[in-house]
């Protein structure tokens, strides 16, 4: 691990706080209410099919969840769902946007650690105004030197962020949950990236690990961040 890095940058959602846990209760709450059109299993393969279409119109978060929610049962009841369960599906939706924010263990006082010795940035995906909420209620926003809320996360994504924070990727390392989104695209650039797993992955971010990244950690939780810097 380089001694120099700059810049420590956070993944928000399922690093720093709770948000898969609440799409699966919503997905459960989808299953039973179209229970009767469809098992669970197959609802939830139509959904997750959906929601891949969708992401270059809808973008990642609750919005275009709720909108793929709704297509689905449009689709697995030939067009008859009823009413009322449009109605609980929109209500589902407004209710995670209206959810309390959960801190993961160690969040507050492994970015308050790691601010001591460097720039620390978020950088997370998905809906701004959702976003933007979610980081006011969770009382972490004064530790952020940059906050970045960006519709994906790719290499070039990355890539400019850094340039606009006047460091090079070699001087960065990126915190997150996903192999997909925190840390293969910051391998790519040439940064360094820290994998922390979370109980609860979207399907979408799973990919494997790659066996010969020399750039990259792995740790159990959070709280193990600081002294692996130190180390």
């Amino acid at each position: 691990m380089r001694r120099d890095l700059s810049i420590i940058a956070f993944d928000a959602d399922d690093t720093l706080w709770q948000n898969e846990q609440f799409f699966r209760l919503t997905e459960e709450r989808f299953a039973s209410l179209l229970a009767d059109y469809a098992d669970t299993s197959d609802l939830t393969e139509r959904l997750h099919r959906a929601e891949m279409r969708n992401l270059g119109q809808y973008g990642f978060g609750i919005k275009g969840f709720t909108l793929s929610m709704i297509e689905t049962a449009i689709e697995v009841t030939a067009g008859r769902v009823p009413a009322s369960v449009i109605k609980e599906l929109i209500d589902a939706g407004q209710s995670m946007l209206c959810h309390p924010v959960h801190l993961l263990p160690h969040a507050e006082e492994v970015v308050r650690n790691v601010a001591t010795d460097h720039r620390v940035l978020l950088i997370t995906k998905g809906d701004l105004l959702d976003q933007e909420r979610k980081l006011a209620q969770s009382g972490l926003g004064d530790l952020f030197d940059g906050v970045e809320i960006v519709s994906d996360k790719t290499p070039a994504v990355y890539q400019d962020i850094f340039a606009r924070h006047g460091v090079a990727s070699d001087a960065v390392l990126m915190a997150g949950n996903s192999m997909r989104s925190d840390v293969m695209p910051v391998l790519e650039t040439g940064g360094w990236a820290v994998h922390v797993p979370h109980d609860l992955t979207w399907t979408y971010e799973r990919t494997d690990t790659p066996a010969d990244a020399t750039r990259l950690r792995v740790i159990d939780h959070l709280g193990r961040l600081p002294g692996m810097l130190r180390r």
